[in-house]
């Protein structure tokens, strides 16, 4: 269940994008779909949310979002590349106007020598941002707060910027 504070986020995503007439969908691996379940916790999310896609594996990065195979090769599958790659398939999967992406390593433990806690969160749109994140915590807490992060991250964006 979201926290009272990650709720009143989403409502303002909600709020912002329906009143520019924008469309979100998402791309998720290392979130498993908790990212798009959030969202879609929120009533009025149908009105702007179009759709996401777990991909979690290197192959569904590849063959659904359209991530380059040299991309995962050259940078790895947790890296900014990945990740605003990620993030600009599902907005063009789903024709929206923006996409939220999240690649990481919720552990337990390191994957393929990226250490547990290891997050990036793309937000690809009018604008493109991408944060890093080292969390710590158990697979669960990771997860939770990068949830949370992709949020507030977003939502800053889009109540801070006039170009979005």
């Amino acid at each position: 269940m979201p926290t009272n504070a990650i709720v009143r986020e989403v409502e303002e995503i909600i709020s912002l994008l329906e009143s520019r007439g924008q469309t979100l969908s998402t791309a998720e691996s290392i979130t498993g779909g908790g990212l798009g379940a959030v969202i879609t916790s929120i009533a009025g999310a149908s009105k702007i949310y179009r759709g996401g896609v777990i991909a979690y594996s290197n192959g569904a990065k590849e063959d659904i979002l359209g991530v380059a195979p040299s991309l995962i090769n050259t940078h790895g599958v947790v890296s900014e590349e990945v990740a605003i790659a990620m993030a600009q398939g599902a907005a063009q999967k789903f024709s929206s106007t923006w996409a939220i992406a999240t690649t990481g390593v919720a552990g337990p433990g390191p994957s393929e020598g990226v250490a547990q806690g290891s997050v990036w969160v793309s937000i690809s749109g009018p604008i493109v941002q991408s944060t890093f994140l080292e969390l710590d915590g158990d697979r669960h807490s990771v997860q939770n707060a990068t949830i949370a992060s992709a949020i507030s991250a977003f939502a800053r964006i889009l109540r801070t910027s006039i170009n979005a």
